[in-house]
């Protein structure tokens, strides 16, 4: 058995738990949600602007409460922050089946994009980057896959099911989905990974650990972000406006969703190449990595118009998104340690549900005001050129994992 087979076999359970967490996930990430969006805007009246107004303000709420909840991880085991996520995300979904008022519309999208979108989240990478440190790299590139899996079964089983028990009844289901799978994913997690079971560098030995001030005083941690937040910006407005691209470039549905399969392929693929690759040569110096392809598959849906140009942009999204996933969640602990992972992340991931809040909102909002979504997706490929850059001359000056500042 090569080296990949042994760290699979002896390492199972920590990484089927992270993975699981990662594909339950699912039920509050953007794609699930878009799913109902054409039975929302008819049910309540609302155009693209309105629906995308409510879903940036539900978002954004979940995004100002989720770096309280996070620092629970840095506190309690996370077989108990599994338990109570997954318990609140089963209430979120039956609220969104029941939704029957505006009002009861925002605070169900805002639970399911807190417990569905940022918690499950949060508690799959922060796990899995505290458990393993030499192999942190293939451990985040495993986990992130069940995003991916999850975006190539979910939408498939949500329109096999809507459409004998409709959209409504397909979430219930979902909320029975997520309950099944709990006893499974705590009894998966309940016994903590010791990361020190496995040979660490010096470098990773010596590491002082930095807290979330410590973290919020680092310009370079600003400028790193600025790269990273684009993938969910993007994206989510792609899975966000599934149905208005569609009709605007006269693209069948089934064949943009046939679409979503070629991106998950694509993402799992270079998800398990960027987990190689970081254990190789280091999540930092791999940073400018994922938005190259970003910008190219923002120019493919603004340029092009055949139907063929679907496979082309959703095969450019999935390898940014399979780098990006890996190397977002493998950056924060080698550059800042383990200790406050949970509460570095809860702001990180904050910042990244921030920006799936701002695409809807923001591309909702000018596609009423007359700006149409090609020209918009140009300018976020110019946006992607600007901040690959950005990061390539910060990746440059830092060679090792970066140092705490010594107290004050």
């Amino acid at each position: 058995m090569n080296s990949y087979g042994r760290f699979l076999a002896s390492n199972t359970r920590w990484l089927a738990g992270g993975f699981l967490l990662t594909f339950f996930s699912a039920f509050g990430q953007t794609f699930f949600i878009a799913l109902s969006n054409g039975e929302i805007r008819h049910e309540f009246g609302l155009s693209h602007g309105d629906f995308g107004g409510i879903y940036m303000l539900s978002t954004l709420l979940s995004a100002m409460t989720l770096p309280f909840l996070g620092r629970l991880l840095d506190r309690y085991s996370v077989a108990a922050v599994a338990t109570g996520t997954m318990l609140m995300l089963a209430v979120a979904i039956v609220m969104f089946g029941l939704v029957w008022s505006l009002p009861t519309l925002v605070f169900a999208i805002y639970m399911l994009r807190l417990f569905g979108q940022g918690m499950m989240s949060q508690t799959a990478l922060t796990a899995t980057g505290r458990w393993f440190a030499a192999n942190r790299g293939r451990a985040i590139s495993i986990t992130t896959i069940g995003f991916r899996v999850g975006e190539g079964c979910f939408p498939f089983l949500f329109v096999l099911v809507a459409g004998y028990f409709g959209w409504r009844g397909a979430w219930f289901a979902a909320a029975v989905a997520v309950l099944v799978a709990l006893p499974l994913i705590v009894a998966l997690v309940w016994v903590e990974r010791d990361p020190q079971s496995e040979p660490i560098s010096r470098a990773q030995a010596e590491m002082r650990n930095w807290t979330r001030g410590e973290v919020l005083r680092d310009w370079r941690f600003y400028v790193i972000s600025l790269g990273v937040f684009a993938p969910p910006f993007i994206g989510t407005t792609i899975f966000f406006h599934q149905i208005y691209l569609t009709e605007l470039k006269g693209w069948p549905l089934h064949l943009f969703a046939s679409g979503f399969a070629v991106m998950s392929v694509t993402t799992i693929a270079f998800t398990l190449a960027a987990g190689w690759l970081v254990d190789r040569y280091s999540a930092v110096r791999l940073l400018p990595a994922f938005l190259l392809p970003l910008a190219l598959s923002c120019f493919a849906i603004a340029w092009l118009t055949p139907e063929w140009s679907i496979f082309v942009f959703m095969g450019l999204l999935g390898v940014s998104f399979g780098f990006s996933g890996t190397i977002e969640g493998a950056m924060w602990p080698e550059l800042y340690g383990t200790k406050h992972l949970g509460a570095i992340r809860s702001m990180v991931v904050a910042a990244m549900v921030l920006a799936t809040a701002m695409g809807p909102g923001i591309t909702g909002m000018l596609i009423d005001g007359g700006i149409d979504l090609p020209v918009q997706f140009a300018a976020m490929g110019g946006y992607s050129l600007v901040a690959a850059l950005a990061m390539w001359l910060v990746a440059r000056k830092i060679r090792q994992p970066i140092t705490a500042p010594a107290p004050v």
